[in-house]
């Protein structure tokens, strides 16, 4: 029957995960029996579970077995009560409603998103939360409530980790398992408050948008053009850029933006070359990539091209740049007074101390589909008051404009209303609680239903004058330094986008290519957090609004990007192509989705200690 249950699987589409496919046909083969089930029913009820938890990939993991066997209990339980209306099973909440003498003609509640009466009954303070929950943070919630997302046997697994360090946090697990007479001084004792400078000049809350002129679009991207053009040129490599238009027999050098002259997807016989202004007047010409053995390129890629154009239609390329060397000035427009300050200044950072940090980063919806409660947000907070992170950074959406009840708009509370209570309401009182050194970083996205739909976008106007050290509100995308950390961040999904767009072709010797790091490599090749031109339909990008908020002006120590696609931790090299050229190396971070459909996602726990060879790394699941 095993062979059966897998034979069906593979009907359907669907892969086991090899190494544990054993115990996964074991636990179906079990099912199987105890509900009197045949190989397809199984296979049916995973496909409804499929699409619930809203999985992208087509294999069959061990992780998600607990959360399917519990769904297809409450298919059978289902079943059972549609063929006997009048049977009552009975279950946890039963028990917990004798426990607590509630009188059976009490009917029994249906869980729906809480109204402001009801959230000011089952809500208690933090810190009495923290008190009924012992170790960290209850769910918030009466037990009678119970969801598929509390229904869960594993409240944290891990899923992914990279650990080059002993292991430092001994010292706080063991508060876990420590008497509550203990918590006080728990409190007392996290690790040192984290600096932190935010660079960038992103637009301000409050300002105005939509006022975007083809003449913004088109200065915005020649200006990149001829920042790419420079740094190429400073880098003593490559000689000034000409005009990639005009028939010439002898090789060229041009620098220019790669364009589709169709509205499709991008293909080989549909790339253009679109030079600056300065060097051609911003027209375009053909590219030919026939001779090249390997390449990747996207609409909105700004690259350099050595090649010929014998008839003036066509420039055949020989050798494509892709990324600016390090060893260019990134901030070519800076005066050459300005940046040996600038250099200096680095220099001295870097050589004061060791660049030191720990982060838990967490990307939205923090709330399941089925309700409004944020248990996932709330059992973020619980790990994060065990861990006691320096820095802990939140990305949107937060109050997610996608969520089916927001959809609807049939709930009793406005947007603001659930942001304030939900979502404030609960990192202010983790802050209030854990003390002084620990800082949030709120990150907003363009789908969040409170907040302005555009990119680049402005940080969020809420504050509390008693929390400002604690509580930043940083713009969308953001680059900061923490403990002299470089961090960027932006929570458009442009992993998932540039995956849709990128045309690429392997290198003829077959060695393999990690296409996730291939795709986090393009923005910083690209020096910018959204190389793609035209835009994905639902990313509003406005360059009339801080054009230079796209820019990234050196190359991060950390790139954190959420993404829909599969949770990742990858440390990038850049640079190093050509002898005596440094080499430098970024850790990437795609740290999924809090919550996925009815049950609970994945996080980013990481400790650094200066460089990717110093770093413990980890994706838990929740």
């Amino acid at each position: 029957m095993e062979d059966e249950i897998k034979a069906e699987f593979n009907k359907s589409g669907f892969a086991i995960e090899h190494e544990e496919e054993e115990e996964i046909l074991k636990k179906c083969l079990t099912v199987c029996i105890n509900y009197n089930l045949k190989p397809s029913d199984i296979v049916s009820s995973w496909e409804v579970y499929y699409l619930n938890r809203q999985l992208y990939e087509s294999t069959v993991q061990n992780d998600e077995m607990d959360g399917f066997l519990l769904h297809l209990q409450n298919e059978q339980r289902e079943a059972i009560i549609k063929e006997e209306p009048n049977l009552h099973i009975y279950s946890s909440k039963d028990v917990d409603m004798i426990l607590n003498d509630d009188g059976e003609e009490k009917n029994e509640e249906v869980p729906g998103t809480p109204t402001d009466e009801s959230f000011k009954l089952n809500s208690e303070p933090f810190d009495l939360a923290m008190k009924s929950a012992g170790n960290g943070y209850s769910s918030g919630k009466l037990s009678k409530h119970v969801t598929p997302f509390g229904r869960r046997t594993d409240k944290f697994v891990g899923k992914f980790s990279i650990n080059n360090l002993l292991d430092m946090e001994n010292g706080d697990n063991e508060h876990v398992h420590e008497n509550m007479e203990d918590d006080i001084i728990k409190r007392v004792q996290p690790q040192k408050k984290c600096s932190l400078v935010v660079h960038g000049s992103g637009p301000k809350p409050g300002c105005r948008f939509m006022y975007d002129r083809t003449e913004n679009k088109f200065n915005a991207l020649d200006n990149r053009i001829r920042r790419h053009a420079a740094s190429l040129v400073a880098s003593g490599l490559h000689e000034e850029p000409t005009d990639p238009s005009v028939a010439s027999q002898r090789n060229m050098f041009a620098v220019g933006l790669i364009c589709c002259d169709g509205e499709g997807r991008l293909n080989e016989k549909s790339v253009l070359l679109q030079s600056s202004v300065e060097h051609s007047g911003g027209q375009c010409v053909r590219l030919d990539l026939h001779n090249l053995s390997q390449f990747s390129i996207f609409p909105g890629q700004v690259v350099g091209v050595e090649g010929q154009n014998p008839s003036g239609h066509c420039l055949i390329a020989s050798k494509l740049i892709d990324s600016v060397p390090i060893s260019a000035t990134p901030d070519g427009d800076l005066p050459p007074a300005k940046k040996q300050a600038l250099d200096q200044e680095i220099q001295s950072a870097d050589s004061s101390s060791i660049k030191e940090i720990s982060m838990i980063i967490a990307s939205g919806p923090f709330t399941t589909i089925d309700n409004l409660m944020f248990e996932p947000l709330t059992e973020l907070l619980a790990y994060a008051s065990r861990k006691l992170p320096q820095l802990l950074i939140l990305l949107g959406p937060f109050v997610d404009s996608e969520h089916p009840e927001i959809k609807k708009g049939t709930g009793d509370r406005t947007f603001d209303d659930i942001f304030r209570q939900e979502i404030m309401r609960r990192v202010q009182d983790y802050v209030e609680y854990m003390g002084s050194n620990v800082h949030v970083l709120i990150v907003p996205s363009t789908r969040d239903a409170t907040h302005d739909f555009v990119f680049p976008q402005p940080a969020f106007d809420i504050h509390r004058p008693d929390l400002k050290y604690q509580i930043t509100n940083l713009t969308n995308p953001s680059f900061f330094e923490a403990n002299q950390v470089r961090i960027g961040c932006c929570s458009v999904d442009v992993i998932k986008q540039l995956s849709g767009e990128e045309m690429s072709r392997n290198p003829t010797d077959g060695s393999a290519s990690d296409r996730m790091s291939r795709l986090a490599n393009h923005l910083l090749s690209q020096r910018s957090f959204y190389p793609l031109y035209p835009p994905a339909e639902d990313v509003p990008l406005d360059f009339s609004l801080a054009p230079e908020a796209l820019h990234i002006p050196s190359v991060p120590d950390i790139l954190i990007l959420p993404s829909d696609m599969k949770y990742f931790i990858k440390v990038l090299s850049l640079g190093g192509k050509t002898e005596g050229e440094e080499q430098k190396k970024c850790i990437c971070i795609n740290p999924g989705r809090l919550a996925k459909g009815e049950g609970g996602g994945t996080f980013a726990e990481i400790n650094y200690r200066g460089s990717p060879d110093k770093m413990n790394a980890s994706i838990t699941g929740i």
